[in-house]
């Protein structure tokens, strides 16, 4: 196995390593002549460059995973299920290593890192139990002497376009039922941080999945394109902003494939007056600055209804001088940088947008931001915001947290049905009843009630409605095995021979 220190990759110039595709099981160096910079987060050095592939390059890719099917899609249940607890093991064995390589280029922190890690973990665990996931329905004599059954089979190559946010989690996300169900992927990682995919590539080999069954190409626009539109990938899994999300689902739809786009979110977070005002405080900092806010399940807006919103803004103040922020390698660190240079300017424009628009800024994050020329925004808080402000309306996905004041529970519902995410949103309340009512008519596709990011466990599905999600099935679980499976219908008879006769007849069930 190779070490952390010496990653599937190799030199191109000195201070920086050469990442590159990995096909067939082997890397394959980039021939395009197109990289893309890898930055540290935390110190803002360039720490690699990453090969873009070309049309050509991914069309290996997809002549590999072609070639590789056949065989997969005929290894028996117990035989994969046997290698997806090898896989298993060997991530668990392996995930301080991959933490590292998220925290080295994402700039999470540790713990963050080693927690996405575990939440990969727990969809892999999930795709071990293929062989009951893929267990059919059988009907005995469903017309005299005819029995009808129905199976599922995999849809052939299968590619996934991820996310920097979680390098490791959403391709887990994504390859381990995939490939547990049969098929053979392509995954194409964000070009940001882009190490953890063949660190990954290489465990996945030692657990056992032949050659050509995984597979990464690096890129841009060329190679997610060539994917799209490549007649031999049959499915597209993609997570990323909803612009991206509906031009993904539309180009691929168009082609003839199935594809599910998870979008962008603008997660609220209502907090009613009988609320646990301390408990409510700590998931919405712990929620909304976690992982520098670069979570599409990340609180960005805290609803306040009628008397919470004042103790709720002064538990929130007291909280937020106490996260410590830095490089996510020390130990005492909280939280770290925002993924490059260019995002943490935007992120923090949203301050002087909502200051310029009416909003009031309780921290500006900017005051305290670690000195160095790493990409640090250090929490931001802003109240009194208004719906139709940009720091609103927008995706901010980053360390800038909203409060906006209402009068009524029916306020609060009205104000996150009436926006255009989806994703997620949370109550924090004593009452039952109401929380109840809340999750019952609430117009989003995954629901906390005094859990602030409700990721669901693996085996049920992940995913939001409205503009969040572009495709009618969600990711992993249940949805996720059906979104990589076809269904398939068998009706048969084996009749005495004796009996047989011409019958014109439309067929009848009897």
């Amino acid at each position: 196995m190779t070490e952390l220190a010496e990653a599937p990759t190799r030199e191109r110039r000195e201070g920086t390593k050469r990442i590159s595709h990995w096909v067939a099981g082997k890397i394959l160096p980039g021939e395009s002549g197109r990289t893309g910079p890898v930055y540290n987060p935390a110190t803002g050095e360039q720490t690699g460059e990453v090969d873009f592939a070309s049309l050509e390059e991914v069309g290996r890719a997809v002549a590999a995973a072609k070639a590789a099917f056949p065989a997969w899609r005929a290894t028996s249940l117990s035989r994969r299920a046997e290698i997806m607890f090898r896989m298993r093991a060997l991530f668990d064995e392996h995930r301080d290593d991959i933490a590292r390589f998220l925290t080295a280029e994402h700039g999470k922190v540790l713990s963050d890192a080693r927690g996405e890690v575990a939440r990969g973990l727990e969809v892999v665990e999930f795709a071990c139990g293929i062989p009951h996931l893929l267990k059919g329905e059988y009907t005995e004599q469903a017309s005299t002497g005819i029995d009808v059954y129905s199976i599922r089979q995999p849809v052939g190559v299968v590619a996934g376009i991820t996310p920097f946010n979680f390098p490791a989690m959403v391709p887990m996300w994504m390859f381990a039922p995939a490939i547990a169900c049969g098929n053979s992927f392509l995954l194409k990682p964000s070009e940001k941080d882009p190490s953890a995919s063949l660190y990954l590539a290489e465990l996945v080999q030692e657990a056992g999945v032949p050659d050509g069954v995984f597979n990464v190409v690096h890129g841009d626009k060329v190679a997610v394109d060539a994917l799209l539109e490549h007649p031999d990938v049959n499915a597209v899994s993609f997570v990323g902003s909803t612009p991206i999300a509906r031009y993904v689902y539309s180009t691929a739809t168009s082609h003839g494939k199935r594809c599910q786009a998870l979008a962008g979110a603008k997660n609220h977070m209502v907090v009613l007056p009988d609320a646990d005002i301390d408990m409510a405080a700590d998931a919405a900092v712990s929620a909304g600055y976690g992982s520098a806010g670069e979570r599409c399940m990340a609180i960005s807006m805290i609803v306040a209804v009628g008397e919470a919103a004042e103790p709720l803004l002064e538990a929130i103040k007291e909280r937020i001088p106490k996260i410590k922020v830095g490089d996510g390698m020390k130990p005492d660190v909280e939280m770290g940088p925002l993924i490059t240079r260019e995002h943490r300017d935007r992120v923090a424009s949203f301050i002087d947008s909502g200051r310029e628009e009416g909003a009031t800024v309780v921290v500006d994050g900017r005051e305290n931001t670690p000195e160095g020329e790493g990409f640090f925004l250090a929490p931001s808080f802003l109240d009194h915001v208004k719906p139709d402000m940009g720091c609103y309306v927008e995706e901010i996905f980053g360390p800038v947290l909203g409060m906006t004041r209402v009068d009524t529970y029916d306020d609060a519902v009205r104000l996150v049905d009436e926006n255009s995410y989806g994703n997620g949103t949370a109550i924090f309340t004593r009452d039952g009843g109401v929380a109840r009512q809340f999750q019952f008519e609430v117009q989003a596709g995954m629901v906390g009630v005094n859990v602030p990011i409700p990721v669901p466990v693996a085996y049920y599905s992940f995913g939001g409605w409205k503009s969040s999600l572009f495709g009618d099935l969600h990711i992993y679980g249940p949805e996720g095995v059906n979104f990589y499976t076809r269904g398939k219908v068998v009706t048969s008879r084996w009749p005495d021979p004796a009996t047989s006769k011409v019958d014109l007849g439309f067929p009848q069930t009897r």
